[in-house]
């Protein structure tokens, strides 16, 4: 492939996971009350989920437009890993468990997305020293 490609590729990528938190973080605040509601039911606290909605939008919006994307990478791949364990580790449960693998599966894409860097179609744009041109 060649270095467009590979950069379409690497904003078609950011975009796809973006998606996933974004809808998460809109889900929690369009149903507020039951998030909340589950949330009291596993003994989380409260502050816990302005926190998580802050984390999935704007690490959603980082993503997208390309800003700052390796330390999202990393805050988001931590956010997951973190939510796998504290709410999907119920290996018993085939549903829980499903849900434990597909965080663990985010992770691992958000990782490559953090080796890959954000590619030219970014705010970073070709801020990194190995696509400088002489």
């Amino acid at each position: 492939m060649d270095d467009s490609t590979d950069n379409r590729v690497l904003l078609a990528s950011r975009c796809l996971i973006a998606g996933l938190f974004l809808w998460s973080g809109i889900g929690k605040i369009t149903g507020y009350d039951e998030t909340m509601a589950s949330l009291s039911d596993t003994g989380m606290l409260k502050l816990l989920l302005p926190l998580a909605v802050a984390v999935e939008v704007a690490g959603a919006v980082m993503l997208v437009v390309g800003f700052r994307v390796h330390f999202t990478a990393l805050l988001l791949a931590g956010f997951c890993l973190l939510t796998a364990v504290l709410f999907h580790a119920n290996f018993a449960d085939r549903g829980q468990a499903f849900h434990f693998l597909k965080n663990v599966a985010i992770v691992g894409g958000l990782l490559a997305l953090f080796v890959a860097g954000p590619g030219r179609l970014s705010l970073e744009g070709s801020g990194d020293v190995d696509d400088v041109d002489d």
